[in-house]
């Protein structure tokens, strides 16, 4: 299992966390796959009545994918594997038994903003922003976050962060209902221990069996079938090409439509 991702569990609290804090807490297919084993770990395990995610140090909770690692794809690699590996994993994510928290310790961009809607419930720290910005390296949110992100802020607002790649502070990402609640850094403030303690002293059985009963209500499209072909054929074009140079070169990208 990768050093990448951590897994610490103190009493009926089990805490993930992504530990790449030098490269934004980005994430590789290794991680990917370590994650998916921890999750599966904390689902099996009857102890664990809260799940809590964050991102190592104080810079970003995730940038989402490792960029060297997506734009190593061709469009059939990406269709198969690459994208349909994030989507079964977040969706092993949204689907624990447990309640979980993402803790927007940081910027949390891309594939970062759709692992923290893949939890039930998102708290960020003031100063932090949050978006999907794909279609500004010439790409598209692929790991479930055009569905989910419709769930949580409506589509109108979705578009807005979808269509023009544009990131929000997360002030406003609590005025949108992104964010449950906002904290200043330290996750022993009384807003956050509020927020968590209801959640530990329900009954756990019909806390879990009433997430699955709400979970029928979440969007059911075909969201996850459109990115695989969206982020396929996107990984093909001259744009994205042009995409990730600009974004490695740190420089405009100059966009052609081809």
């Amino acid at each position: 299992m990768s050093n990448l991702i951590l897994l610490e569990i103190n009493n009926s609290v089990a805490t993930i966390t992504i530990n790449r804090p030098e490269k934004r807490n980005s994430i590789t297919p290794e991680m990917l796959e370590s994650l998916e084993q921890i999750v599966s770990q904390v689902a099996n395990d009857k102890s664990v009545r809260l799940v809590l995610l964050q991102g190592s140090g104080d810079k970003a909770f995730s940038t989402g994918a490792d960029l060297n690692a997506f734009s190593a794809h061709d469009r059939d690699s990406a269709r198969r594997n690459w994208i349909p590996d994030g989507h079964r994993i977040y969706r092993r994510l949204a689907q624990l038994p447990q309640v979980s928290i993402a803790i927007l310790n940081g910027d949390a961009l891309g594939g970062g903003l759709e692992l923290a809607l893949a939890c039930d419930f998102r708290v960020g720290k003031r100063g932090a922003r949050v978006g999907l910005p794909e279609v500004s390296i010439g790409t598209f949110p692929g790991w479930g976050g055009t569905g989910r992100l419709v769930d949580v802020i409506g589509l109108n607002r979705a578009k807005q962060l979808i269509l023009a790649g544009t990131t929000i502070d997360m002030e406003t990402a609590f005025q949108w209902g992104l964010a449950n609640i906002l904290f200043y850094g330290d996750l022993s403030e009384e807003s956050f221990q509020q927020f968590i303690s209801p959640f530990l002293k329900v009954s756990p059985i019909a806390q879990q069996i009433g997430k699955q009963v709400m979970a029928a209500f979440e969007n059911k499209t075909n969201s996850e079938v459109l990115e695989a072909l969206a982020g396929s054929l996107s990984v093909t074009t001259n744009d994205f090409k042009e995409g990730v140079d600009a974004f490695k070169n740190k420089r405009s990208a100059n966009f052609e439509g081809k």
